[in-house]
């Protein structure tokens, strides 16, 4: 755990920018210090300091939102970090999923990031299962009614290709996409699941290692 390369300011802190591992979404913007990051990497829990408290703020202590850390990583100046996390729960006291909420120039989002997005929301429900929720009816229906429905859409996305109808095409591949979502939930596996599995099956191959690419 070599922190000599962290340029930590005259107060001893160095800013950190928590973003989602999955969306890549930006989620919080705080600061640590030398014990704080030291926690971080030991426990891979967000841990911060709190300037108002002058105390560590281990996130998630008190409200449950933890955030598990799946990478840190350091700027070219060594002088702000990343800890890129799963979280569990909102990251914002306001209980907004990101501390960047309000938007004063919207932007279109890619697939990415509506992926997690979705996903994200799919998996809220499935353990609140709020009343009048869409996911949480599918499941109280069973895995059976929800594969049904992705035959149901994958019908629905051949028509609309061989019809050549591009806007149709559109929402029903996002209708299918969903709810290829929602199976992926039940069972446990998540976009970066199939995330690792095509990359593993499509990444650039070394000229050097003796094998072949697609």
């Amino acid at each position: 755990m070599d922190l000599s390369a962290v340029r930590f300011d005259e107060k001893g802190l160095v800013p950190v920018v928590v973003q989602d591992a999955r969306t890549g979404e930006v989620l919080t913007l705080a600061y640590a210090n030398r014990e704080a990051l030291e926690e971080t990497l030991r426990t891979r829990r967000s841990t911060f300091y709190s300037r108002s408290r002058q105390a560590l703020w281990r996130k998630g202590e008190t409200s449950g939102n933890v955030q598990e850390v799946v990478e840190v990583l350091l700027d070219c100046d060594g002088d702000a970090v990343v800890y890129r996390v799963v979280p569990q729960g909102p990251a914002c006291h306001t209980g907004e999923r990101t501390c960047f909420h309000r938007a004063l120039l919207e932007g279109e989002k890619d697939l990415g990031f509506v992926v997690g997005q979705v996903y994200a929301t799919i998996k809220e429900r499935l353990r609140t299962l709020p009343e009048g929720s869409y996911v949480a009816r599918m499941h109280q229906a069973g895995l059976d009614r929800i594969l049904k429905k992705i035959g149901e859409e994958a019908g629905e996305v051949i028509l609309a290709a061989k019809n050549q109808n591009p806007e149709e095409l559109r929402h029903e591949a996002a209708d299918l996409l969903f709810h290829l979502l929602l199976t992926l939930a039940e069972l446990g596996l998540t976009p970066e699941d199939l995330a690792k599995t095509l990359w593993e099956r499509h990444r650039p191959r070394s000229p050097y290692d003796g094998s072949h690419g697609n």
